[in-house]
């Protein structure tokens, strides 16, 4: 009997042990609850985080994380940030210095941000690029165009991945141009027949014989063509926008050299740079645009609206012609070109930006950033376009959108904008450059002063440039009629 007790007693305490051990459970779970916390550590998921400056990627951004998240079991949280000092906000974030708006707890750094190129060297100096060594993400396979490596390139490393990019282009109204070789088809064939079998005999022209290669084509052009009724220029850009002047100068300078890392390869003062601005100044007499009055999206408007037939575009216009289109504003066929040349001598080469995937040199998570940067470049870059707008860097077989190519070549041939943060002011400086020499002012001078400037902000020490005789430059070699029609 009391042997029975005794056991009863046993089994009452090892309840209420259980009871206790339940409750205790009970509450250490509702605490870290509270807290924020898992107790299950183990099972607990790995996150890394993705920041970003421009909303239009949102959509994407966070549809390839939920896939990524589906093949890995790897969250990716996704942040919109101010572009407003944005290397320096990721920088705070990594040295626990910034807290979050609304929890007020330390905000955590992102383990990949998004940058354009021209911010990679700030970024790599302030220890917040990752040297990419994986081959896989970055491969000489022929997937980027060398333009897109040479954006990446600092100090002989791979400090991004190209994600897309901008860049210029010659953009015409394609149904203005068969009308034109219509009508002067209809001309031609209205010749005396019985003109001698000595004379010349035009040949029959095409629209794609209007697709001009230079400046001096688009000239000769309007010399010879009519136009249609609603044309009031043949060819209008933003002249008071460097990004859409550059091409006139940039094959013919560098500043930092291919990959625009190198302080020692500066070359802005020299003949051949000298004659593309005298050339450009002398276009005003063609082309009557007033820097005070040039804006890119009146010009892209003028050419929705059918008054132009070229004009000088980045990417982003593609969606406002589309768009226009759909709502039945635009009502004509356009198509995409290389940038012209100035004439036969005088070659072009545009300017192009790449926004870049950087893997932050903090980050606790650098391989599972990676496979999230290798995921983007390899997998998930065909439908970029479509949701985004954005170009991507990487090189397709097929673009869904025909108007894509014709950037994409554009890309391919361009200058990357360069990285040194010792000449950041040189694009406004360029830019009024070009300013005041399209007002009037002497090209040779403004080129030397502006080349003078950057080099003494490198040297540290006042650097004067060796005057260069002016070079007669002739403004548009003529091109023969023959040539044009191919007769």
């Amino acid at each position: 009997m009391r042997h029975g007790k005794a056991k009863n007693r046993i089994m009452l305490v090892f309840l209420i042990m259980l009871v206790l051990g339940a409750v205790i459970c009970m509450i250490e779970f509702l605490n870290s609850r509270q807290q924020g916390k898992s107790l299950i550590g183990s099972t607990k998921k790995e996150t890394i985080r993705l920041w970003y400056t421009d909303d239009a990627l949102t959509d994407y951004l966070n549809n390839k994380a939920l896939a990524f998240y589906d093949k890995t079991d790897i969250r990716v949280e996704t942040r919109l940030v101010s572009g407003v000092e944005y290397l320096e906000a990721i920088n705070n974030a990594s040295l626990g210095k910034t807290q979050d708006e609304v929890s007020g707890e330390k905000l955590p750094a992102p383990d990949v941000y998004i940058v354009t190129n021209d911010s990679l060297e700030k970024a790599y100096l302030a220890g917040l690029a990752l040297d990419i060594t994986d081959r896989d993400i970055i491969i000489d396979d022929g997937r980027f165009p060398q333009s897109a490596l040479n954006s990446i390139c600092y100090d002989g490393k791979f400090i991004g991945c190209p994600m897309y990019f901008e860049t210029s282009a010659l953009v015409y109204n394609k149904t203005y141009l068969e009308e034109i070789a219509a009508s002067a088809n209809e001309s031609n064939g209205n010749t005396d027949s019985e003109a001698s079998d000595m004379e010349m005999q035009v040949a029959e022209i095409s629209a794609d014989d209007l697709i001009p290669d230079s400046i001096a084509d688009i000239l000769n052009f309007a010399d010879l063509y009519s136009v249609p009724e609603n044309v009031e220029n043949f060819f209008r850009w933003d002249v008071s926008d460097i990004f859409y002047n550059y091409f006139f100068i940039g094959n013919y300078i560098t500043v930092g050299g291919r990959a625009g890392d190198n302080e020692n390869d500066i070359n802005i003062y020299n003949t051949e740079s000298v004659s593309t601005l005298k050339v450009y100044q002398e276009l005003k007499q063609f082309f009557s645009i007033e820097t005070k009055e040039s804006d890119y999206n009146a010009i892209i408007q003028e050419f929705i609206d059918g008054k132009t037939i070229y004009t000088i575009a980045t990417s982003d216009c593609i969606r406002k012609i589309d768009q226009a289109a759909a709502d039945g504003e635009f009502k004509y066929e356009y198509g995409v070109a290389k940038l012209p040349n100035i004439n036969s001598e005088l070659v072009t080469k545009g300017m192009s930006i790449t926004d870049t995937l950087v893997i932050n040199e903090y980050s606790d998570h650098k391989d599972s950033a990676s496979e999230f940067v290798k995921y983007l470049v390899n997998e998930q870059n065909s439908d970029l376009f479509e949701m985004t707008g954005k170009i991507s860097a990487v090189k397709q077989e097929n673009y869904s959108d025909k108007h894509v190519e014709g950037f994409v070549m554009n890309y391919e041939d361009s200058v990357p904008i360069p990285k040194m943060v010792d000449t950041s002011n040189f694009w406004v400086e360029l830019e009024i450059c070009f300013a005041k020499i399209w007002n009037g002012t002497d090209a040779n001078t403004q080129l030397r002063m502006l080349s003078e400037k950057i080099k003494t902000q490198l040297a540290g020490s006042p650097v004067e440039e060796v005057p260069i005789e002016d070079p007669k430059v002739e403004l548009l070699p003529a091109v023969e009629y023959e040539e044009i029609v191919e007769g």
